[in-house]
């Protein structure tokens, strides 16, 4: 399994960068400009990635304040897992953490490993703008 981590300090109290997060129409602004034909609800999002596929992903598990986990909805290239968590830091402020979790075979790592860690470094990015 190949995990990409991301992390950011984000200016608000957990609740409310939970709250963002929980709600998937609201990923469509942290993604980049290679994402489109995007559609969502508050549980799910499918959206194509150029040059690449077309991805359908699901809400499978929250716990409040604390971690967000998505999955495929349909037959995806590969077994993977999107998670946020978010942790108080005591202060207002709360670190969220992108996790991406895929089940890649060498191959696929040697193609696929780069994207999923830019796209990781770019929705916290984009979080924090957001947020901040």
């Amino acid at each position: 399994m190949t995990v990409i981590e991301s992390s950011t300090q984000v200016n608000q109290p957990v609740e409310k960068v939970y709250a963002f997060l929980a709600d998937m129409n609201n990923h469509q602004q942290l993604m980049p400009e290679n994402i489109y034909n995007w559609t969502s609800t508050v549980d799910d999002a499918s959206f194509t990635i150029q040059n690449m596929a077309k991805l359908s992903i699901k809400i499978s598990s929250r716990i409040p304040n604390q971690e967000l986990i998505a999955i495929p909805a349909e037959k995806a290239p590969f077994d993977m897992e999107l998670k946020w968590t978010v942790a108080d830091n005591g202060d207002g402020t709360t670190t969220a953490t992108h996790i991406i979790s895929a089940d890649l075979n060498m191959m696929m790592k040697m193609l696929a490993a780069g994207p999923l860690k830019n796209l990781a470094d770019h929705q916290t990015e984009r979080l924090s703008e957001i947020l901040n």
